[in-house]
Order: structure tokens, then sequence, then C-alpha cells
């Protein structure tokens, strides 16, 4: 028997979500995110505060979603936990100010603790699609992020089926669910464009309770004009691959490249695509920006395998117009295959992330300002740096107007260790730390990354810790951060 599904204005789709319920939300960033009922859930919260009543959710996604969506149900303190990952500037207050509980977390860890039932049960997956049929087949759009982990494991169903989506961007589709332990088999993906799932999710009909219907693009912004240090950082990453190509400890055919979201990247991106002596390269990546779509029409870029297309509404117009162009050369994953520790091995990733800090030994914070606020969170990064060929992290040596120095003698908070983080590179330089101990780090971290009008501290520093494997000085340790909060300045 065929199923009918009902039709949902958003408010009543919001209804169906109860009080300390547990919701899931499509999408990877703003990428295949729920587009209304987000705010029709936070025009609920407020109905109901208005009445007396108790109304907050938990609510679990991808990794970001848009930033309304997440501003909107931080503002009608709609959220009491949140995780994995995000973005919004509401959002980031409202969780250090100890509104909601964060939780921050490897992106590529979440299905499997979903499996596990690490959270408790999803009660209702808010999903985007741009089609489903009467059997039950989901048919997802721009971000895959843990949309068929949610549609598996949710009670309830709301599906919000965008028209504003090409039906062809199901042909970049690749749906697969991992088993749990122990003996799982091998993933048999071994090259970045290798597909082993689906085009579609498959889910019981009888739990979708509705169909909410959209005509929404993701709302994703174009990325500032690219300055200076963005393009100085670049021609550093690119004067560094090119070098490891030189002395063959990169492939001639090159690797795989992972590259994380920004302006930076974004730069490093356009830089490595105009370049003769870089040879052609795909991606293995979390997301694809615009700039790739501009590589994949050149050919510089001959395959892109990520978990969403972070990218602006005119160049994703640019695919859908060039759909038979680009129909084999992206594949969209769920972030437990594009972050899998297993397959960034096999494939021997160069993993580009950026930072906020990096002590002089090499260890690395990517989320919290002065140890105590959190920013984004730690995203894929983590997923990535650990398990690549080579994990190089980025970032300008100052920040603030100089006011902040990227290069610190301790980390207030750290993320990524130094047994992780191969490379640092600023706009100053390039920091090589293969092989290096820790001292010899220090001596290389600040003569080619710190800035100089930080560089006399760094050693003075350095110069006054007690001898040790990773010499430090306590008492001292954190005095660049205590004088900016001080001061507002760590000079």
């Amino acid at each position: 028997m065929m199923t009918q599904y009902s039709l949902l204005t958003p408010e009543e789709a919001a209804s169906v979500i109860n009080n300390n319920d547990m919701v899931a939300f499509s999408g990877f960033t703003a990428a295949g995110s729920p587009k209304v009922l987000p705010l029709a859930l936070a025009q609920r919260a407020r109905s109901l505060h208005e009445k007396g009543e108790d109304f907050a959710i938990r609510l679990i996604t991808g990794a970001s979603v848009s930033a309304q969506a997440d501003d909107e149900l931080a503002a009608a303190k709609c959220i009491k936990w949140r995780a994995p990952y995000q973005s919004a500037s509401g959002m980031r207050k409202a969780i250090n100010n100890n509104e909601v509980e964060f939780v921050d977390m490897h992106l590529g860890e979440v299905a499997q603790m979903i499996r596990a039932g690490f959270f408790g049960e999803i009660d209702v997956a808010v999903i985007e699609a741009v089609d489903i049929t009467s059997d039950g087949r989901v048919f997802l759009t721009s971000g895959i992020g843990n949309s068929p982990t949610f549609l598996e494991h949710a009670k309830k169903i709301i599906i919000e089926r965008n028209s504003y989506f090409s039906s062809r961007i199901t042909e970049f589709a690749d749906n697969v669910t991992l088993p749990g332990p122990p003996k799982r088999p091998v993933i048999p993906l071994y090259g970045t464009m290798d597909k082993i799932g689906k085009p579609y999710v498959q889910v019981d009909p009888a739990k979708i309770v509705g169909i909410v219907e959209t005509n929404q693009a993701d709302q994703i912004e174009a990325f500032t004009k690219n300055d200076e240090t963005c393009v100085q950082i670049a021609h550093n990453v690119e004067k560094f691959l090119l070098n490891e190509l030189n002395l063959r400890r990169i492939p001639k055919a090159f690797l795989p490249i992972q590259s994380g979201v920004g302006n930076i990247n974004n730069a490093v991106m356009n830089t490595l695509g105009k370049n003769p002596d870089i040879p052609t390269f795909t991606l293995f990546s979390e997301v694809l920006q615009d700039s790739v779509v501009d590589l994949l029409l050149s050919g510089k870029v001959t395959g892109a395998s990520a978990s969403s297309l972070t990218i602006t509404p005119d160049k994703l117009q640019t695919i859908f117009d060039n759909m038979d162009f680009f129909s084999d050369k992206i594949v969209l994953r769920p972030q437990e295959i594009s972050n899998n520790p297993e397959l960034i091995r096999r494939l021997g990733v160069i993993a580009l992330n950026v930072g906020l800090e990096f002590d002089i030994y090499g260890h690395a914070n990517s989320s919290h300002a002065l140890g105590s606020d959190l920013m984004n969170g730690i995203g894929g990064s983590g997923d990535f740096e650990r398990n690549a060929y080579l994990s190089i992290f980025m970032a300008p040596s100052i920040a603030k107007g100089g006011r902040i120095s990227s290069i610190v003698p301790m980390c207030a908070h750290v993320d990524h260790s130094e047994h992780s983080v191969k490379v640092i590179i600023t706009e100053q330089g390039i920091a090589d730390l293969r092989g290096l101990s820790p001292c010899q780090r220090a001596k290389v971290i600040i003569e080619n990354c710190a800035h100089p009008m930080y560089k006399d501290a760094l050693y003075r520093y350095l110069s006054t810790c007690k001898p040790g494997h990773i010499p430090h000085d306590l008492h001292h340790a954190f005095d660049m951060h205590i004088k900016f909060l001080e001061t507002g300045s760590m000079l």
C-alpha cells in the first residue's frame, strides 16, 4: 500500500516537538539545514514561555546550521543542550553565558555515538530533502552531515521538501552508514571519487509525520575579499608544498587535500589552483567552498568529495546549470565517511586547517579564545590533523591590530597536541616540526612564525624556563594572556 504523507505548515510541524525532546537537524554548515521549521520552533517557544510553560529542546546537528536558525533558537531560549558544533554569534553568546550546555565534539564521531545511545533517543529529526518517495526513500539536498543516522534512529521524522534545489543534486549523494564494533569490515573506498552507497536514505514511511514545503536557498554568504595576510599565508603554503614535491615527500601525482572553511582556506585553494607547478589534485574534505567550483571548471581539481556544498547560491546555480559536467566530479557523503580516520589515512590526505593560537612547542588551540570563550568548536579539524599524511595549521601571526599574538608560550586551551601538529604556517613563514625535539620546535616556531613585535618576549620566556623535555615556567606561562585581560594587549 502506498503512503500519502501529510502536508504541514511550519507551525503544525513545530507542534510535533515537545519540551525536552532530543531534536536532530539535517545539514552540514548551513548547507542542507532546515529553513523554516527552526523559526517556527523559536516562535512556539516564545509563545509557551509567555504562558509560563517550560519549553526547551536538546539539539544535535551535523556541523553548524544556518546562523539565523541557531540565533533565533538561542534568542527564544529554546535550546538547553547543543552538539556538536556551531558558528552563530547568538548561540555562541548563550553557550559562553552558560545558558546552553554545549558539547564540543569531533564531527567524525557523532554518528557512532548516536548509534551507541550515548545521547539517548532522538525524538524528532527535521530533515531537508529535495524529494521523498511513498516507500520512504529520502533524497537529501546540499549537506549530508549526519542525516542518514538521524533518519535511521529518530522516532519521528519531519521532512522539509525544498523545491529550490535541482532534482539532479541527488546524483552527488553517496549515502552509507557504518556498522558498530566489533569486527567491522573495511570501508571499501580506495579513491577520492569512489562511491559505495546509495543516492537516497531508506526509512520506514510510518515514522514520517509530515512534509513542510519550502523553496529557499542555503544561507551562505560569500567571503570577503582576501587581504594581504591571507594571500601571504597562501603563498607560504604553496612554497611548502612545492618543496615537498621537489623532495619527493609528496608523490608526483600529488595527494588529496582537505581544506577547512574561511578566507585563508579560500586563498590557499585559489593560489594552488593558479600554480602550474602544482599537479592537478582531488579534494577529500568536509566542505566544498566557492573556490572549488572554479577549480573544477578549470580542470585543476579533478574531483571533490565532501559532506556539503557550502557555497553561495550563485555558485550553486553554476553547478545546476552545468550538471552534465559536475555530475561525476562531486561526491557528497555522510560525515562519518568524509571524516573517517581509516579513509583519511588510506588516501594520504594533506590537511589544511586554521587555528586560533599555537604555543612555542606546537600545541594548537582552534576553539576557545583566552582558554574560556568558545568560538565555534573543534569541528572536523581533529579528525583530519590526527590522521593526515601532512597536518598543516595556518593562522595570521597577530590579531586585533597586533594586540594579540597567535604564538604564545603556552596555549590557554589545547585542541591538538604537539604530537599531531606537523606544520605551522603564518604570513611570517613556515615551521616544519617533523623530527624536531620540543626545544628545537620552540626556536623554529618563534623564528619563522611569530610576528617580529612578539619575538623578543617569546625568546625571553624560553630563556627563563627551567630545563626539561618541554621547558616551561608555570609562574609566567600565561603572562601574555593575563596582560591582554588587564590592558587589552599582549604587548
